[in-house]
């Protein structure tokens, strides 16, 4: 493992191995982590507590030969510091207490102060970053504004997105208000991520892929474009990659390419070959293996990593991983085998 491959891959550099880490590698598939996160009584108490998190953050290094760390914490920490009052669901996942319900709940909102209200995430950077002590890199993450406001908007998950979309046609200001708070502190977020000792840092766009092409554009690209530009890209003596992940975004892979990110996150509806032709030239790649397939056989594990890694054809950076996350059912051998395969890959070609 080498912290250089990692970052190397996200400037679109050549590296000797492709790196691997995966979106929820730190999670409830590790009967490890099951373990902590009983120690800690919920999942809200053990985000909030920094040596816990480092703990769960370091689990998946210990069983895999992994080329990056990722913060273990939750995309919806921002909205809570805002007041809307976080809660888990088992079976339903994240609920608002709060949630936003009237124009006047967003005229209201203000931009936390995410030095105080979120010093744990922060605090969780620094305890991980000493105990990796240069293993490798280590991600920082945030949810995009879009993303956060369909939970702020809906008050939890939803399959329709009927309030949030309707927002957005029926008050567009409203709706760009909110988005411009919600940039305005993700930027303040990832840089106090960065200060705290982040390699690197992720936007998790898990909902862009709803909206269409022009909506895409204008209510979540364009903000995640103004992170991009707010952050710290160059502090002490590291230049730090940022990727953009829209989940159901493959379809404006040129559009997030002029972001200004350095790496576009892949889900698995779209060839890596496909993607490396359009933006190549522009951005590395991070991606794209369907998750389920890791509930398949080793035999057909290795069989699609192959078929992924066989599409690459080098004209840029690639990081290997899922296109979305590990899910609980998921057998940890099955991940060591993946992330075996994909350091093996050069060996066989």
């Amino acid at each position: 493992m080498s912290g250089k491959i990692f970052v190397d891959a996200c400037f679109g550099k050549k590296t000797p191995h492709t790196p691997v880490w995966m979106m929820r590698q730190a999670g409830r598939y590790l009967p490890e982590y099951m373990a902590v996160r009983a120690e800690a009584g919920n999942f809200l108490n053990l985000c909030h507590n920094p040596k816990k998190a480092c703990e769960v953050t370091l689990q998946p290094l210990e069983r895999f030969d992994l080329d990056a760390a990722i913060l273990f914490s939750d995309i919806l920490t921002i909205p809570d510091a805002m007041g809307l009052g976080l809660y888990f669901v088992e079976g339903e996942g994240p609920k608002f207490s709060k949630p936003l319900t009237t124009l006047d709940d967003i005229d209201r909102l203000s931009k936390p102060d995410v030095g105080s209200e979120l010093a744990y995430v922060s605090e969780a950077v620094s305890v991980i970053k000493k105990n990796l002590k240069g293993r490798v890199p280590l991600i920082g993450f945030s949810g995009s504004p879009w993303t956060l406001a369909t939970y702020m908007v809906e008050g939890g998950s939803s399959k329709s997105f009927s309030k949030v979309k309707g927002l957005m046609f029926e008050n567009p200001n409203h709706m760009h208000q909110l988005l411009n708070v919600l940039a305005e502190t993700v930027i303040d977020y990832l840089n106090n991520q960065i200060e705290a000792g982040a390699d690197s840092v992720m936007i998790f766009d898990t909902w862009g892929g709803i909206l269409n092409k022009q909506s895409y554009e204008d209510f979540s690209l364009k903000y995640m474009t103004k992170i991009v530009a707010g952050i710290h890209r160059y502090y002490e003596d590291k230049t730090i990659p940022v990727t953009v992940f829209t989940k159901g975004g493959s379809a404006w892979l040129e559009q997030i390419a002029l972001s200004g990110c350095d790496a576009i996150g892949l889900d698995w509806t779209i060839e890596l070959g496909d993607a490396e032709r359009r933006v190549g030239s522009k951005v590395a790649l991070q991606g794209n293996l369907d998750p389920s397939v890791l509930c398949a056989t080793s035999e057909v594990i290795v069989t699609e990593v192959n078929k992924v890694l066989d599409q690459f054809k080098g004209k840029t950076g690639h990081v290997f991983n899922l296109g979305h996350g590990i899910t609980p059912d998921v057998n940890p051998e099955n991940m060591k085998v993946l992330v075996d395969a994909v350091h093996s890959y050069h060996k066989v070609k």
